[in-house]
């Protein structure tokens, strides 16, 4: 669990975690590393008796600020019958329980954003719709070159001509460690697309603009890519890495393990992600430049 501290140095806020943190009740309703869809019910069963308001939060999941409770959900990890850590196919649930100052707005509290800013996230409305395999288009992938109509090295202009779309959402930053001149000019990060199901995140820097670095082909609703036959996106993440693992160990080639426990090749600079889905999840995938570092 992670406490997060006001001004004063008093708690205003602790965030359960799901994997390891404690099971945390509320009234009759078991709140912690269970199904999302389950705990759902329950809390507006529970709201309902008692007469209070449940809303939705960034994440889709239930807010109820008159008890300080902002539920969410991560993935669940379990072990492989060799004891190594695996990703499974479902998410379980985690709680933000808070004071009441930032019941009202949780993850909008000044206090709750210096533990967790979620402002930049891809807000959710509670469903999540994953395309169907006939209906995604297919994009071929040439290892650190690019994907589909995407070069890397591709400044952002060309980045959405190729698409055909305009950015859904833009992230970027200030540069930091600027002299009194000023805070320089604004560095562009990533630009995501909701049509095509894909964010562009670009290598950029002090006095250097943007250039495509990596692509990110969403779970949910991007096109499908494969390697060596294998379908990396919109699959069971289970099945991806297990059929990744066997084709590696066949083939005698290394395997990459990132931030986020993604399961990759070595040498091509991809990583199979995996996106939330409901109470489950889908795999995605990151496909990067050579010189690209992925922090997850």
């Amino acid at each position: 669990m992670t406490a997060v501290y006001g001004e004063d140095s008093g708690l205003v806020a602790v965030a359960i975690d799901w994997m390891d943190g404690p099971l945390v009740r509320l009234r009759d309703v078991e709140l912690i590393a269970r199904v999302p869809s389950e705990v759902r019910s329950d809390i507006h069963d529970l709201a309902r008796r008692e007469g209070a308001s449940v809303r939705v939060n960034w994440s889709g999941d239930p807010e109820i600020a008159a008890w300080g409770v902002s539920m969410g959900a991560g993935q669940e990890m379990g072990l492989s019958p060799e004891g190594y850590a695996q990703r499974r196919d479902t998410v379980i649930t985690y709680a933000l329980l808070v004071g009441p100052e930032p019941a009202e707005d949780p993850y909008g509290s000044e206090l709750v954003i210096r533990w967790r800013d979620v402002r930049e996230e891809e807000p959710n409305l509670g469903a999540w719709p994953v395309k169907a395999e006939q209906d995604r288009p297919h994009w071929d992938w040439t290892p650190l070159k690019g994907i589909g109509p995407l070069r890397f090295g591709m400044n952002p202009q060309r980045v959405a001509a190729a698409l055909d779309e305009v950015p859904a959402a833009r992230h970027g930053r200030y540069p930091f460690g600027q002299s009194r001149e000023g805070f320089g000019a604004w560095m562009l990060h990533d630009d995501r697309f909701d049509a095509v199901g894909v964010t562009a995140h670009y290598s950029c820097g002090f006095g250097t603009p943007p250039t495509l670095g990596a692509v990110t082909v969403h779970g949910r609703i991007g096109p499908q890519i494969d390697f060596d036959g294998i379908r990396l996106i919109g699959m069971t993440v289970s099945a991806v890495d297990a059929a990744l693992i066997k084709h590696l160990e066949e083939r005698e080639i290394g395997l990459i393990i990132g931030c986020g426990g993604d399961l990759g090749p070595d040498g091509l600079n991809v990583y199979v992600r995996a996106t939330r889905a409901g109470d489950a999840v889908v795999s995605e995938a990151r496909f990067c430049k050579a010189e690209w570092e992925d922090h997850g």
